[in-house]
């Protein structure tokens, strides 16, 4: 089943590496390696697109994984702060809020000035996540979005700006580290079909972290490509509303007859890349 579906997940990767827009995660993964030896700490990695999603499993969670992952990334990336995203320009970034929020709520813990600048910071982002929910319900232009969004994006810089300064080292770190991906705050804003959180990855990678708890990881390398493989074509079948054991099965049966394998592409693309 691995062998038959090679073919059309490396295809989708490669569309995956050069789409518009695309949401990336990881979480911890266990392989055993071919040399044999007790299984070692590996990495479940994931890129989302609308009607296309990607896995991979990588020995490292870096740059070099991401990469792999991503190649040389066109688009708009959205994903949290983890350092090895860094590759891709933070012009073309878009870091999650969910992520932020949590952040913030994390410095309203402390006391002081800490805990003032915090909840403030949680209150902006509260707010526009209520705009962003109006928007998408259709209550909100997007000019309107973008009006109102203007104070208030001038508002949280402000606040990140004083929670720098702050005497409380930790807070001050972390509004430092969030600053110096200012301009990856608010891509979403101007550029539509860009989501201000990751939860897209999100979800993706839930259905594979209960296959790697019922099944405590892979056995083999061989074994991780059946892994990335499957997992990459249930979650792409689903998007595109096709039936995922149909889908295996017509790949097995062109297998079998040495014939390529259904395409995993929507068919838009498909179209364009014959």
């Amino acid at each position: 089943m691995s062998e038959a579906v090679a073919e059309p997940v490396a295809e989708a990767r490669e569309h995956v590496k050069t789409a518009p827009v695309a949401h990336a995660d990881e979480t911890g993964f266990r392989e055993v390696p071919a040399e044999g030896g007790p299984p070692r700490k590996a990495w479940l990695w994931a890129a989302v697109t609308p009607l296309v999603t990607v896995f991979l499993v990588h020995a490292r969670r870096g740059a070099v994984a991401a990469k792999e992952l991503l190649g040389a990334f066109p688009g708009v990336l959205v994903s949290d702060r983890w350092s090895a995203y860094s590759f891709v320009d933070a012009a073309r970034r878009q870091l999650c809020w969910a992520h932020l929020l949590r952040d913030f709520e994390w410095v309203a813990e402390f006391g002081g000035q800490a805990a003032a600048t915090g909840k403030a910071l949680i209150e902006q982002t509260k707010l526009m996540f209520r705009w962003w929910h109006e928007l998408k319900e259709g209550g909100l232009a997007r000019s309107g979005f973008q009006e109102r969004m203007g104070p208030l994006m001038e508002r949280i810089e402000a606040l990140l700006e004083e929670g720098a300064t702050c005497s409380h080292k930790k807070t001050a770190g972390r509004c430092r580290k969030i600053l110096e991906l200012r301009a990856a705050l608010w891509t979403f804003v101007c550029r539509e079909g860009v989501e201000p959180t990751n939860n897209a990855a999100e979800r993706a990678l839930r259905p594979a972290v209960l296959w790697r708890k019922g099944s405590f990881g892979s056995g083999s390398e061989r074994g991780s490509r059946f892994v990335e493989r499957m997992l990459t074509v249930a979650a792409t079948c689903r998007q595109q509303g096709r039936n995922v054991l149909d889908y295996l099965v017509a790949a097995c049966e062109a297998h079998a007859r040495g014939e390529p394998a259904p395409s995993l592409l929507p068919a838009a693309a498909r179209s364009a890349a014959a």
